[in-house]
């Protein structure tokens, strides 16, 4: 997310439900498989199991406490994205947390995505700096690495019988990723080749996936266009075009935000032929009636690309609140409950 720059301007700046044929009443699976054609609403929630551990609790509109992740599905959301690093410290999102998680998820029917940063921490347009591990790798040395850890955390994933339906190489990566060796406006070659060697690693363990190359700033079709160019050019391959979309970084109003990025993604259907996808979006949690609007009609653009290459939406840490490592970008109010900017999502 932006959050990684939203640090930097802070700090320095169906589901198919089984029933039971031997009884008239319906049982509750423990694994729900979901149904792919429909329309991706959800969240990244990759922070609960800190939030947890730190002892903060999540309430339903009514003030009842309830386990984050059912919660956002009560609200109507069918997806959970969860991002991956290397060798954090402390270990939120690496390898073992992101599992946890994904089990979670999978036993509440939810649909999953997995956000690669390929790094040790936060990764976005202002900094995609190699794991500690990787540090001294050159590119053929860093396109084994990327193979190696998304073949690792996949098959993890998959010996828990957790099966994600989209799979992002590399988060918000406007200037290529592993900093500098593939920084794209110095090496678009050696960036297509890392988005292939991460794209191979995810079609050997789950063929089905969706591969998502991730930008941010959805709104500005110059950068998409200059990225995808390139990456074409260079023989890069994945499936989905993924985009984040944040008003606050948009110098607009989110109106002007939501219109540019709609005819944004048409552009990349038309001339990638690829479909699209609103990976990250948010807002001030103290604007929920205006972040509301602001999301139903992200959600009907969405709906609305051509040829229903439109994938979802998915809001960023929307149970972030109370000032949560200074991020305000929520839609739960301080007292842990959401507002009604999340109602779009059960429309």
């Amino acid at each position: 997310m932006n959050l990684k720059r939203y640090f930097h301007f802070l700090m320095a700046s169906v589901l198919l439900i089984s029933c039971s044929n031997n009884t008239p009443t319906p049982v509750e699976p423990t694994h729900v498989t979901p149904v792919a054609s429909t329309f991706a609403k959800g969240a990244d929630i990759s922070w609960i199991t800190e939030m947890e551990a730190k002892g903060i609790k999540f309430y339903n509109a009514s003030g009842t406490q309830m386990e984050g992740m059912a919660l956002m599905k009560s609200l109507g959301m069918n997806t959970i994205r969860l991002r991956v690093w290397v060798n954090p410290s402390p270990a939120y999102n690496d390898k073992a947390d992101v599992v946890a998680k994904a089990i979670r998820a999978k036993n509440l029917g939810m649909r999953i995505m997995i956000d690669f940063h390929y790094s040790d921490n936060w990764a976005d347009p202002g900094k995609q700096a190699k794991p500690a591990a990787w540090a001294n790798l050159d590119l053929a040395g860093l396109k084994t690495a990327i193979a190696n850890h998304t073949t690792d955390v996949l098959n993890e994933l998959k010996k828990n019988n957790v099966t994600p339906e989209w799979v992002q190489v590399g988060n918000e990566t406007n200037d290529g990723m592993l900093w500098p060796t593939g920084r794209a406006s110095t090496n678009m070659s050696g960036f297509a080749q890392m988005i292939n060697a991460g794209y191979d690693a995810v079609k050997a363990v789950f063929p089905q996936a969706k591969v998502i190359v991730h930008l941010a700033n959805g709104y500005d079709n110059s950068l998409f266009r200059w990225m995808f160019d390139g990456l074409k050019s260079n023989g890069a391959k994945y499936d989905v075009i993924g985009m984040s979309l944040y008003p606050t970084w948009a110098n607009s109003t989110w109106q002007v935000a939501n219109q540019n990025c709609l005819n944004n993604m048409n552009d990349m259907v038309s001339r990638y032929g690829k479909e699209v996808m609103i990976v990250e979006i948010g807002m001030p949690w103290d604007q929920a009636t205006e972040c509301q609007a602001f999301i139903k009609d992200i959600i009907t653009k969405t709906k609305s690309v051509s040829g229903s290459k439109g994938l979802g939406v998915l809001y960023w840490e929307p149970q972030a609140y109370n000032n949560w490592v200074g991020y305000t970008l929520g839609a739960f109010d301080n007292s842990g409950k959401p507002t009604v900017a999340l109602n779009s999502f059960a429309d």
